[in-house]
Formats: structure tokens, sequence, C-alpha cells
């Protein structure tokens, strides 16, 4: 029995030639990309494009949404300084640099065409200046949210495109092991760490994408909700003006 049991043991025992044959392989990332299968290739490239282009996006976001954050607040104090709003809308309109200001700028349009020739205002004037800025505040915010759905399309995507090639590669790896009728490490090895190859670069890809879609998706509704606080607060004012005019 006790010989039988060794037997056996050595036999399920990697082998040195086995193991030294795996040691010579090159385990580099070049290396296991290029041994891998057209599929597993194709999946691998995939992912390294997904991540490099959520990078970007995610670098692009972030320098527009501080800019968009500080423009709002530059905005913000110039409004409430007590400078006529007549006067901050003829410097401006030309040349708008920011959400804030553009929203400022399609309700005082909206303000000044309600006005008639004879004098008085045009009936109905407070809900065509709260319908103008609420078109410029949902395209503003379509603006800002642009692209963000890649990065929540990579996050989520990306680790199962990833399980993809590693389920594709461990088949591959299993074919190999038929043919060759051997397990030993130098054969089952390569295939595996092709396979698992796939699924890091998935989970790379995936990652910094969800980290990022959840940060920059807050900023965003952040910045959309100063623009909503913003033109209900000049909306309030100027129905004041309304009230006083004796408009509608």
């Amino acid at each position: 029995m006790d010989l039988t049991f060794l037997a056996a043991a050595q036999a399920a025992a990697p082998s040195v030639e086995g193991l030294a044959a795996a040691e010579q392989i090159d385990f580099s990332l070049m290396a296991l990309f290029l041994r891998a299968t057209w599929v597993v290739q194709v999946v691998m490239v995939l992912l390294v494009l997904a991540s490099f282009w959520s990078w970007a996006i995610m670098v692009e976001k972030i320098t527009v949404l501080r800019k968009a954050r500080r423009q709002t607040s530059a905005f913000e104090e110039t409004f409430w300084s007590g400078q006529p709003l007549d006067e901050l809308y003829d410097r401006i309109s030309g040349r708008t640099t920011g959400a804030i200001e553009r929203v400022f700028v399609a309700g005082m349009t909206e303000w000044r065409r309600s006005f008639r020739k004879e004098g008085g205002m045009i009936p109905g004037t407070g809900q065509r200046v709260d319908r103008a800025m609420n078109v410029a505040i949902a395209r503003e915010t379509d603006a800002i949210n642009r692209r963000l759905a890649f990065l929540a399309t990579v996050g989520s995507v990306s680790p199962f495109v990833g399980l993809f090639g590693t389920v594709w590669g461990i088949k591959h790896s299993f074919e190999a092991i038929a043919v060759q009728q051997n397990t030993n490490l130098a054969v089952v090895a390569p295939g595996i760490a092709e396979a698992l190859l796939a699924t890091a670069l998935g989970l790379l890809a995936a990652i910094p994408a969800v980290v990022a879609y959840n940060r920059l998706s807050a900023d965003a509704e952040a910045i959309g909700g100063a623009l909503e606080n913003f033109a209900d607060e000049f909306s309030t004012i100027l129905s004041r003006q309304i009230e006083r005019s004796g408009g509608h």
C-alpha cells in the first residue's frame, strides 16, 4: 500500500525537467500577448484601448468640471455684488465663458424681449424666462455629462470582456494538454498565464473607470444643482420686477 501511494505521488508531482522547462519560458507581458490566440489578443487590445480612452475622458472631465466650478463661483460673486443686471448682461452677452453665464444670458435675453415697444410687459414673461433658463440648463448639463456614460460602460463591461478572454485562453490550454497528452508546467503554465492576463486587463480598465464615473457624476450633479439654484434665485428677482411693473 505504501509503495502504491508513493508511486502515485511521484507520478502527480511535477518532474524536474518540467520545472526547468517552465523556468525557461518568457512570461513578460509582450511575450504573453504574442503567444495568446488571436481571440485573446483582440480582447486584450480592446481592453487596452478602452482603458486609454477612459483615462483621456477622466482628464478632460476633471479639467472641465474644475473650470466650471471656478466660473460659477466667480460669476455668482459678480452677480450678487450689486452691479445692475442690464450692465452685466451687456458686458457678457457677446462673450459668455461659463455655463452659469449662458443661463443668465438666456434669461435676460427673454426678459428684454418681453417688453412692448409702447411700454409695459407681454403677459407670461415669468414663465417664458423660466423656460429659457431651463433649456439652457439642460443644454449645459448635457455637455457636462457627455462621455460619462462611456466610463460607466467600461466599468461594467470590461471585467466580463476580460473573463471571456480568460475562458477562451483556458480552453485553448486544455486543448493543448489534450493534443500533447502532457500536464507538465511547460505546457500548462503559458496558456493559463495568457488567459489570466486578459482578466487582469479587464480589471485594470474597469476599476479606474468606475471610481472616476462615481466621482465625476457627483461633481457634475453638484454643478447642475448650482445652475438650477441660480436660475431659481434669478427668476425670483425678475418676478419682483414684474410685480412692481404690474406685468403678468
